[in-house]
């Protein structure tokens, strides 16, 4: 499949994907949250049949970021037109680079069925029945078949959009923005953490030195990293 055929696929999905119901609620700013969704379309080869997949994503807590250490969000269970979507998106839109969110597609939870009905009167009852079950973290797409995974990453995109400004809000007003010797307070606090961790269970010290070379900060803290590194017999 050549580039043109690719790029064609994914804006096809982004083009033809409907957040029918969007989560009541906005992205979890101080732990990860669970958004469940039922994604529904028609068969590619057959308009009266509908598949409605449902599942859930797993939106990692967002993390403060120092602008050089900007990265990609990395994917587990998604496909390459779901990653090619996602880094347009990060090249074209900046209003959330102050914050890094990672999301994975948990399979073990996916689930589908195909119906013998209309895409509408499916679409109906899976509002219904999302209804029903007043999840604040429910989501329903209406999408296409295939690439259906870019379909999620359009979905946690726009709720991305819509948490961005109460997540900021309140890392504001619990100051972890300000800076400690050039360094944003909530990048400190995750990497005492990490060190804290480290100390007690060595396995942790080289998840640490990745976490310090993701926020840039790795030349402020190594001398304190190959201390502990030394400490513990590495």
């Amino acid at each position: 499949m050549d580039r043109k055929k690719r790029q064609f696929d994914f804006w096809y999905a982004v083009n033809n994907t409907e957040i029918v119901v969007p989560s009541k609620r906005h992205l979890e700013t101080f732990g990860n949250t669970i958004i469940n969704y039922f994604l529904v379309s028609e068969l590619m080869d057959d308009t009266q049949k509908v598949r409605v997949r449902e599942g859930r994503m797993q939106a990692f807590r967002p993390q403060i970021i120092m602008p050089s250490a900007y990265s990609p969000v990395e994917l587990e269970g998604f496909g390459e037109e779901a990653r090619r979507y996602l880094e347009w998106l990060r090249e074209n839109e900046d209003s959330v680079r102050v914050l890094r969110y990672g999301y994975t597609l948990k399979q073990e939870s996916f689930s589908e069925q195909v119906l013998s009905d209309n895409l509408m009167a499916v679409l109906e009852r899976v509002r219904a029945s999302a209804a029903e079950k007043d999840d604040p973290f429910a989501a329903v797409v209406k999408g296409v078949d295939d690439p259906w995974d870019v379909c999620l990453v359009r979905l946690f995109w726009q709720t991305i959009q819509r948490s961005a400004p109460f997540n900021i809000r309140e890392l504001q007003e619990r100051h972890m923005f300000e800076m400690q010797d050039g360094i944003p307070v909530g990048v400190r606090e995750e990497v005492e953490k990490g060190f804290a961790a480290a100390a007690r269970d060595s396995r942790l010290i080289h998840p640490l030195g990745r976490l310090l070379q993701e926020h840039g900060v790795f030349g402020q803290y190594q001398d304190r990293f190959f201390s502990l590194v030394k400490g513990k017999g590495h």
